[in-house]
């Protein structure tokens, strides 16, 4: 990736849920949520504390996460969509079984 976040900001990818049924009536894209999970492609190297040393993020590249529905910015790299966020915007780290 070109770009590289500021502090402790993140860059995430959202990652595309299947398709949704209701009561066996498919759902169209338009009307479909965006998915609250993604893959971290890309970290900051963390925010500076008050003595001037700079506190590490918990997040890493490659980590899958939840966030909020209106969490993050949105932007677009390369043609892809991506979401840029801060770290406090991450409500958890999911651990592969």
């Amino acid at each position: 990736m070109k770009v590289r976040p500021l502090h402790d900001r993140i860059i995430v990818s959202r990652l595309e849920e299947g398709e949704q049924k209701v009561g066996g009536i498919i759902i169209p894209d338009t009307a479909k949520e965006k998915p609250q999970q993604g893959k971290v492609i890309a970290v900051g190297d963390g925010k500076f504390k008050d003595d001037g040393k700079r506190q590490a993020l918990d997040v890493k590249d490659g980590d899958t996460i939840l966030f909020g529905k209106y969490s993050g910015q949105e932007i677009k790299i390369d043609g892809e969509d991506y979401l840029i966020m801060r770290e406090d915007e991450v409500l958890a780290v999911l651990k592969s079984k």
